[in-house]
């Protein structure tokens, strides 16, 4: 019998992750990351014996529509994988994995998915919507989620061209969001101390009413009806614990849909009654993934970036002050000016020339090639148009850069991808990848992941793609993992 088959005998869950980016990942480990969401990718990555399967959509890079496709898609095919598996519905448990700085189609995702899941499995009682992201310093704290104490409506996320938003609220966010569908006034909320006395009760520590708070949440979160949306507080991973062996104990009786960042998907298991545990490879370990020539030498590496937060600008910067690095830049508003001309092929194909022999340049001089696009964001107008074109640019530039990049990737050791769009692209359109195995964090939020035996295009075999947020960390961060992976210190 399979793991899956087994799990599913046993009455054990499926916690499928359709993130729309490959990031999401980052609090956990050993479980099997999908670039595809055919039948049989899916009953693969079903079969794996880790509770968690992502199935990374990269729907951050597409119009609303699309995405609104892709999610449709991804539950259609799941639909037959999991019945060809012989898992039930009632042990799914779906989320749709999201930014924990508010960006992406946080409201209309979990509704497509919300009818989807209804109109083939039955209603969905409630979708919580649980942003927060703790290592990284996102909490929601009396319904206002935060990032390192400061509202998330007062950073530079917020403004945020394709995905911005106005308010720290939820419950006005979802408002906002959805255009007036979901009413702020209709929004409920999981408040923060019912959390905490059920985290007590787990921990045998009494409430000061002598009440049970797991039983306490267990009802109210049986209580939900009619697909409402809860908004959730979260400053404590116990807390999300709590919530996620309560949806432990709900399972078969209430179906619940979530999005969320990455530290409910940690509740949600740990919560339960498979504790993910402590990742198999130390830093020091991952760092010797990094693949060697058949002579035992290090081969080189190479980062890519392409986020374009101020974040991103500031660890850019960090990371050409070191002196073995050197930077590719690639200009946008010269790309945005041959795509939109009258000969984009042609004239594109001479620039990617231009930029290979640059690469090709500084990896000869044993130097790491730092490839990214110019800072800043171009301006594409107002209205909804503007923002297919922006999106639609912002699509083809992550496939660019991953086309120059799996031009070299036979001859590298390992690779730092920063940015999800652009990251996505990479591993799908440039690697080729169906799947890929997520070894672990080589900082905190910032996952290794290697693909699996014979996929891919030819020489990526093993190779290390570290997988770097846009939004993660701070000005040194990308040149600390960058001197992590050429062992210039300590992990």
């Amino acid at each position: 019998m399979s793991a899956a088959n087994s799990a599913a005998a046993e009455g054990g869950r499926k916690i499928v992750v359709i993130d729309d980016d490959p990031t999401g990942s980052q609090t956990v480990h050993s479980c099997p990351l999908l670039l595809r969401w055919d039948v049989q990718t899916l009953r693969r990555g079903l079969r794996h014996p880790s509770p968690l399967l992502f199935v990374l959509a990269n729907t951050r890079a597409l119009l609303p529509e699309a995405a609104a496709e892709r999610n449709r898609e991804i539950v259609a095919a799941l639909e037959q994988a999991l019945a060809a598996e012989r898992i039930s519905d009632q042990q799914l448990l779906l989320v749709s994995r999201g930014d924990s700085t508010l960006r992406g189609h946080g409201v209309l995702e979990p509704a497509v998915l919300a009818k989807e899941l209804g109109d083939r499995f039955g209603p969905v009682h409630a979708t919580l919507h649980v942003p927060a992201f703790l290592p990284g310093g996102r909490t929601t704290v009396n319904g206002v989620h935060l990032l390192h104490g400061q509202p998330v409506h007062t950073t530079p996320f917020a403004s945020d061209r394709s995905f911005g938003f106005s308010t720290s609220c939820l419950d006005a966010w979802l408002e906002e969001k959805s255009d007036g569908a979901i009413a702020a006034a209709s929004v409920l909320r999981l408040q923060g101390p019912q959390l905490d006395r059920a985290a007590a009760h787990r921990k045998g520590e009494p409430c000061a009413d002598g009440s049970n708070g797991f039983t306490a949440l267990v009802s109210w979160l049986e209580a939900l009806d009619g697909n409402c949306a809860v908004i959730v507080d979260a400053e404590r991973q116990e807390q999300l614990d709590a919530l996620g062996a309560v949806v432990q104990q709900l399972q078969g009786r209430r179906r619940f849909l979530f999005r969320s960042a990455a530290s409910l998907i940690n509740g949600l298991v740990d919560g339960g009654k498979q504790p993910i545990g402590p990742q198999p490879l130390e830093v020091g370990d991952l760092v010797k993934l990094r693949r060697c020539d058949p002579n035992g030498n290090w081969l080189p590496g190479l980062v890519l970036v392409g986020s374009h937060v101020p974040l991103a600008d500031q660890q850019l910067e960090a990371l050409l002050g070191e002196s073995a690095c050197t930077g590719i830049e690639l200009p946008v508003a010269r790309i945005a000016r041959v795509l939109e001309g009258s000969t984009p092929d042609w004239l594109l194909a001479d620039l990617e020339l231009e930029w290979l022999q640059s690469m090709r340049a500084v990896l000869g001089r044993k130097q790491t090639p730092v490839l990214y696009t110019s800072r800043g964001e171009l301006h594409f107008g107002e209205g909804q148009a503007a923002d297919r074109r922006r999106l639609r640019f912002g699509l083809a530039l992550a496939q660019l850069t991953a086309r120059l990049v799996a031009a070299f990737a036979p001859q590298l050791g390992y690779l730092i991808s920063k940015g999800g769009i652009t990251t996505g692209s990479l591993l799908a359109d440039g690697l080729g990848l169906g799947t890929v195995l997520l070894e672990g964090q080589l900082m905190p939020g910032l996952s290794l992941v290697r693909p699996l035996p014979d996929d891919g295009i030819a020489g990526v075999a093993g190779l290390p793609v570290i997988t770097f947020p846009g939004n993660l960390g701070d000005g040194q961060t990308l040149a600390q993992a960058w001197r992590l992976m050429e062992q210039l210190e300590a992990g």
